[in-house]
């Protein structure tokens, strides 16, 4: 069997390393593949060098190394390089940065400047982190370079984007965004391996990532909206909105841009198109009614692996009862 699943940064991971866990320990099916598509729209460039947030919270995650307290970066992580660029006033320095981090970048960028694609510096980054050895495939949703940038008000009455890094990180989202813009998204394509993954795959989870500036990028990208429309595996989504409010992060303020209701039916209508089936908290059981939408409620929070598996175990379930729907 293969899983596909689309995924943003915390969340995501954290979901997918849930899902590992209950396919692995728990039903101890070493067969099935997953396939983690992941958000590239958060990437940027700093000091020169092409960062990979999502991209490397997934690989950090599920190799063992995440910083758990903060869901990113690395573990036991030292500054010594950041420090030195503050001293020699390099700019920005509202990215926190690690030693660790760093070397992950200068490699990254070092071997896209040789020529390799995205997908297969991802692939060869995923080998140091043991993604294959646990079944897990992570492909970057696109080759082509994106970036998020955000329309905010400036200081003269008018407006200005800044990147997402910048709004998410030194801002807080604490200053209303406008809209949403994605720089290269338009003339972007499906990296390989992604199409064909969503059109042969047995099942498509959405984890609890940021339907706005995470799945709501991979979806934007050309052909990959399309494709899980045609898809012939159910697709089971688990709601990152809980009692009104983000598990964690600021999709509240990025719904906020869309007139989007923060609530799990709202975030549900993103998805209408081709969602077949739809994970809510128990705080928020009968408050999801959507036509031809399988809508179960459970304890949604992820407070560690098991209770992760225990989510991702419960959309798997999901998935197999849809797809036995459909060929009864």
């Amino acid at each position: 069997m293969r899983i596909a699943a689309l995924a943003g940064g915390v969340g995501g991971a954290r979901f997918v390393r849930g899902l590992v866990h209950e396919l692995r320990e728990v039903r101890e099916d070493q067969e099935t593949e997953v396939v983690v598509i992941g958000n590239t729209g958060d990437d940027i460039t700093l000091f020169g060098l092409r960062i990979c947030p999502d991209l490397d919270t997934i690989l950090y995650t599920l190799g063992g190394g995440i910083n758990e307290a903060q869901g990113w970066g690395r573990d036991q992580e030292t500054h010594t390089v950041q420090r030195e660029l503050a001293e020699l006033g390099a700019q920005p320095q509202w990215f926190g940065l690690g030693d660790a981090d760093f070397a992950t970048h200068i490699a990254r960028s070092q071997w896209l400047g040789q020529g390799m694609s995205l997908t297969e510096v991802t692939a060869r980054l995923a080998g140091r982190w043991g993604l294959p050895g646990q079944g897990v495939r992570l492909l970057p949703a696109t080759d082509t370079p994106i970036e998020t940038h955000v329309v905010i008000d400036d200081d003269e009455g008018g407006q200005r984007a800044v990147h997402f890094q910048q709004w998410w990180v030194q801002l807080q989202a604490a200053v209303p965004a406008h809209r949403f813009t994605v720089a290269g998204l338009a003339q972007s394509t499906p990296a390989p391996g992604v199409l064909d993954t969503l059109r042969t795959c047995d099942v498509v989870l959405l984890p609890p990532s940021n339907p706005v500036v995470s799945i709501g990028i991979i979806l934007g990208v050309p052909g990959i909206r399309d494709a899980l429309r045609g898809s012939r595996a159910p697709v089971v989504g688990v709601s990152p909105i809980i009692g009104g409010a983000p598990v964690r992060g600021h999709a509240d303020a990025c719904l906020a841009t869309l007139d989007v209701e923060v609530s799990a039916a709202g975030v549900a209508g993103l998805y209408a198109d081709f969602l077949d089936g739809w994970l809510v908290d128990d705080a928020d059981a009968g408050s999801v009614r959507v036509p031809r939408l399988d809508v179960r409620a459970l304890d949604l929070r992820m407070r560690d692996v098991p209770g992760a598996a225990r989510i991702a175990g419960a959309a798997l379930d999901l998935a197999t009862d849809l797809a036995a729907r459909r060929t009864a």
